[in-house]
């Protein structure tokens, strides 16, 4: 069931107002792309707080002033849903190591270490119950692991 900013599931109810905004938009999206609701909330709501760290004071003030999220918003569908349950994959590539899902089109994101791409991919995949594939600054895999 989607959600608006009056009816969230109670797990978001401490977040920021803004954060919240964010993690009911990305919830929303992602149960018209088919995620469960035990799957979509965490998803949505890791993603928005991380949005809100890395977003510039523009993005914030920017999707602030954009009209809260309703329960019938129409979103973009992904165009190929076998993301949904792929791997996640932690590569180096235009210095940078790079968190992407297997199969999508771009990172999800880049970082300047390899600790922190590691960290960021294992959060994803234990989000979606998922592997972690690792791999060498030389393009050799590494190892695969799944989050604790």
């Amino acid at each position: 069931m989607p959600w608006d900013m009056n009816d969230y599931p109670a797990s978001m109810k401490n977040m920021d107002s803004l954060v919240r905004k964010k993690a009911i938009d990305i919830a929303n999206a992602l149960l018209e792309d088919g995620y469960d609701e035990d799957r979509a909330i965490p998803i949505a709501q890791s993603q928005a707080k991380e949005w809100h760290q890395d977003a510039s004071d523009e993005e914030k003030r920017a999707f602030e002033k954009e009209a809260d999220p309703t329960k019938h918003d129409e979103h973009e569908s992904s165009s190929n849903e076998d993301l949904i349950d792929n791997d996640v994959e932690v590569f180096f590539e235009e210095d940078v190591w790079k968190v992407q899902t297997k199969g999508a089109e771009r990172p999800a994101q880049t970082f300047d270490k390899k600790t922190d791409a590691v960290k960021r991919a294992k959060e994803m995949a234990a989000n979606k119950e998922s592997k972690v594939i690792i791999y060498k600054k030389d393009g050799s895999k590494q190892k695969e692991q799944t989050p604790d």
